[in-house]
């Protein structure tokens, strides 16, 4: 059996890809992986220039999926990869995570999981079939102060919730939208690449996610207002979600790649009947509890009155800010347990059924809006 650090592969994330760094970093953050090799670009001879700047062992560098399962699973079990990232564009996930799974790997996915809800529940049969496990990269769910409010929010400490509103604005689709050919070259706006949306499929989804992820409920309906700007354009980049959960409980969802200016502005903010919780990705080190007549009160990591998940996921001392790489790395080192077959935290890291939701989240939305802003039930 194996042991030690968990040998892995990647596919993508070659030279200059930043969610290649980001996976690189985060896997090596927590100390619980090795990364072996992969095929770390469609062009294989760079691919292999790129493994040997990391100096990697060339032969475990492969041109193709196909090629590193079939070379890989010749090698002795103690020697072979046991987990392979995932960190190409949308079109490319079902295919590898499908054979990745059927030939006896564990996998780490970015979102969204696959193209079609269909895809997604062929995986997480696969899944429970194989035995194998599949880990997503809803990064936001590895911040202390996300997993602070998931757990202060499940012990009570707003009460009975009564509204949801997440946001996530950005802007970078906004230079380039404007221009028929080059809005041609952004393959987030190829449905052939993306899917059937860019804005909710890529940031909107991060939205729902994490409004399940920290309430521990489920959202049940959507009605939507897309906005595609042009309509030559087939795919939004811009959105407002009304939503409708469990228990009766109301939101909203807004998204855009076209807030001029913003950056990478994710909010969520949860209102219950005691109190209120706030927390925003740019300053991702404080989560604000809001209760009525009292001052509002801040929460940091690294402190000990935080939840043992929160310590857990916590890297440094108090004052030392930790960030996107420092989430991802609570993913994978959640996801190194369950490989282990180590005790899990509830929420330890998002998995193939958070997949599903998502896509049948994602079909649901863009369905309300072409039936002209109608409540759709997501299952």
């Amino acid at each position: 059996m194996n042991a030690g650090r968990i040998k892995l592969g990647m596919l993508g994330g070659g030279k200059g890809a930043f969610i290649g760094i980001a996976h690189r970093i985060a896997a090596y953050m927590g100390e619980r992986y090795h990364l072996i090799g992969g095929a770390f670009d469609v062009n294989y001879e760079l691919g292999l220039e790129f493994a040997k700047d990391l100096e990697l062992d060339e032969s475990r560098v492969y041109p193709d999926v196909e090629a590193l399962i079939e070379n890989e699973n010749k090698l002795p079990e103690e020697d072979r990869m046991e987990v392979v990232s995932i960190v190409t564009p949308n079109f490319l996930h079902f295919g590898m995570a499908k054979r990745l799974l059927e030939s006896g790997f564990h996998v780490v996915c970015e979102k969204p999981m696959t193209m079609t809800a269909n895809e997604a529940e062929i995986l997480e049969g696969l899944v429970n079939s194989t035995g194998k496990k599949l880990c997503l990269t809803h990064t936001y769910t590895g911040y202390p102060m996300v997993r602070q409010m998931k757990t202060m929010i499940a012990a009570g400490e707003i009460g009975e919730i009564q509204k949801v509103d997440v946001q996530y604005y950005q802007g970078w689709i906004n230079p380039v939208v404007h221009d028929k050919e080059l809005r041609k070259t952004v393959w987030r706006l190829d449905p052939a690449k993306s899917g059937i949306s860019s804005c909710i499929g890529d940031i909107g989804l991060h939205g729902f996610n994490l409004v399940e992820y920290t309430t521990g409920i489920e959202i049940n309906e959507v009605l939507s207002d897309l906005n595609h700007l042009y309509d030559d354009n087939p795919l939004d980049v811009d959105g407002t979600v009304l939503l409708r959960m469990e228990g009766g409980i109301k939101g909203v969802l807004r998204a855009s790649q076209i807030a001029t200016g913003e950056e990478n502005n994710l909010t969520i903010k949860v209102y219950g009947r005691k109190g209120a919780f706030k927390w925003g990705q740019e300053n991702p080190n404080e989560l604000t509890l809001l209760k009525q007549d009292e001052p509002f009160q801040v929460y940091k990591p690294g402190h000990p009155y935080n939840a043992q998940f929160t310590a857990d996921s916590t890297k440094m001392a108090p004052g030392h800010p930790e960030g996107i790489f420092d989430a991802m790395g609570n993913l994978y080192r959640g996801f190194a347990k369950a490989v282990r077959g180590e005790k899990l935290e509830e929420g330890d890291y998002p998995n193939v059924h958070d997949g599903v939701r998502g896509m049948h989240f994602i079909e649901k939305v863009v369905k309300s809006n072409k039936e002209g802003n109608t409540w759709v039930s997501i299952l």
